[in-house]
Formats: structure tokens, C-alpha cells, sequence
């Protein structure tokens, strides 16, 4: 089966660079030692903190031995009610799935088909960025449509935060009025498209106010940067005390000379 992703590209977000106002152009960041300064992809390995400043070093070939083999196949390995798995397991991506070529087809119209008039998901694994994944399959129109799911240890639960609450009395006069507000507040049916991102929407106006005050980057504007090498401005420091104490001691052997002419 092919995925296609359920978000639109940027989901749906305006994105902004970082760029110098004074100049127009892009600001970058580079990977910097505090002790080498730049330093080049190839001497950069990822590390565990195992204390404060203590690092475990793995190199890109021993990580690489840990992945799994980039299999295209999503194994189900139990199909459940559709209201079994809680959404508070759901991942942010998702997609669309889809035949890969027609032998594919049958079997997927099949699956779907049987998934859909059954009430059932498909609780499944895959392999996504080179990682295991555990996902739910699920049937939506005509289509298959894949979550990836938080495995149980990556999710807080919720008996952690229930302390928060405390012991708050609730009276049966407060449960229908509150009741009456929430039937009043559902509609017969309900519509998400009718909900719009409103501050996209007053950003986008924004930056189309502005279209004729654009910030070309200046093509000439290459400063140099700044760099410091701690060492070097230590010795021009003692340079320039060195040479104002000789100054100062050829001033001092002067001063006495002049005082005699003033004085003859």
C-alpha cells in the first residue's frame, strides 16, 4: 500500500525565517564547540547524558545496526471496536492509505469494506524513519486511513493529575442546569469545516498589506564575521600594555631633562 499524509503541506501554518533587518538576509545557525568553535558534520556524533557533562557516544554505524529493515508492509495484528484504542494515544501524523498497483486493489476494497460494516480498526506495526512503529488502521469513506499511535509508556496518566481536582461536591441542581446548557449547546449535526484558523487567516492579510515593502537581501552586504580566538587577544593585550609601559618609562626619563633646560 502507498501512505499519503492527512496534513497539508506545513499543516496549514504560515512559516517564518529569521532574517537581519538590517541587511535582508537569512540568519543561520552554525554547530559550534565552545572550545573549537565550528566544527564539521563528520565530528559530530549523538550522545546520551548519562550526568551532568557525561556522555555516552554513539557513532551513526552502531545506531544504524539498531534499525529495522525498512519493510513497506504494515503488519495487523488485531482488529478491535472502533472505540477501543483512546485518542489519547494518537500521534500527530496520519495518513492515507491507499493500493499500490491493481493486484492491490481487491484485497484492499475487501479489507475496508469488512472493517467498515464491522465497526473494527487494526491495531498494526510498521516501519516509519527507520523506526517500529505501533499505528491503528482505520476505515474512513472509501478509504484506509493509518494513525501512529504513542506506545503506553510514552503517555502520562491521567491518575497523576486527579489529585488536582480535590474533593468538590457536585449538587444534582448544578448537574441539570449544567445538563440544559449542553443540550442546548449541541447541534443536530455538527460541522468542523466550520471552524477556520482565525489568526492565519489576520496574518495572512498582514503579509499581503505589506507585499510592496519587501526586504531585498543585499547581495554586497558581506561583512566578514567576527570571530575570537581567545589566545590572540590575550597577546595583543599584553602587546599594547607592554608598549604603554614603555611609553610611560620613556616619558618618566624625559620629563627631568626638560626641567633642567627650563631651569638653566
Amino acid at each position: 500500500m502507498k501512505a499519503f499524509s492527512v496534513a497539508v503541506a506545513g499543516r496549514g501554518r504560515i512559516g517564518f525565517h529569521l532574517v537581519h533587518a538590517k541587511c535582508g538576509r537569512r540568519i543561520h545557525y552554525e554547530k559550534v564547540c565552545p572550545v573549537h568553535g565550528e566544527v564539521g558534520n563528520d565530528e559530530i556524533v549523538k550522545g546520551y547524558e548519562q550526568s551532568k557533562g557525561e556522555y555516552t557516544l554513539l557513532d551513526k554505524a552502531q545506531l544504524a545496526k539498531l534499525r529495522p529493515d525498512a519493510d513497506k508492509s504494515i503488519s495487523l495484528d488485531a482488529f478491535v471496536a472502533a472505540d477501543a484504542v483512546d485518542p489519547i494515544y494518537y500521534g500527530e501524523r496520519a495518513y492515507y492509505l491507499t493500493p499500490e498497483g491493481r493486484a492491490g486493489e481487491k484485497p484492499y476494497a475487501v479489507l475496508q469494506r469488512v472493517m467498515a460494516d464491522e465497526g473494527r480498526c487494526g491495531v498494526a506495526t510498521m516501519v516509519f524513519s527507520g523506526r517500529e512503529q505501533l499505528a491503528l488502521v482505520r476505515p474512513l469513506g472509501k478509504l484506509l486511513v493509518v494513525h501512529l499511535l504513542q506506545y503506553e509508556e510514552q503517555v502520562k496518566k491521567p491518575a497523576a493529575f486527579e489529585e488536582e481536582i480535590g474533593g468538590v461536591e457536585v449538587t444534582s441542581k448544578e448537574l441539570d442546569l449544567a445538563r440544559s446548557l449542553v443540550d442546548a449547546s449541541t447541534p443536530k449535526e455538527f460541522d468542523l469545516a466550520a471552524y477556520r484558523d482565525e489568526y492565519s487567516g489576520r496574518l495572512l492579510k498582514l503579509i499581503e498589506s505589506k507585499a510592496g515593502r519587501r526586504v531585498k537581501a543585499d547581495s554586497k552586504a558581506r561583512e566578514a564575521p567576527v570571530v575570537i580566538n581567545l589566545m590572540d587577544a590575550l597577546r595583543q593585550s599584553l602587546d599594547q600594555a607592554g608598549r604603554g609601559k614603555a611609553r610611560r618609562g620613556k616619558a618618566a626619563h624625559k620629563a627631568p631633562a626638560r626641567a633642567r633646560r627650563k631651569t638653566g
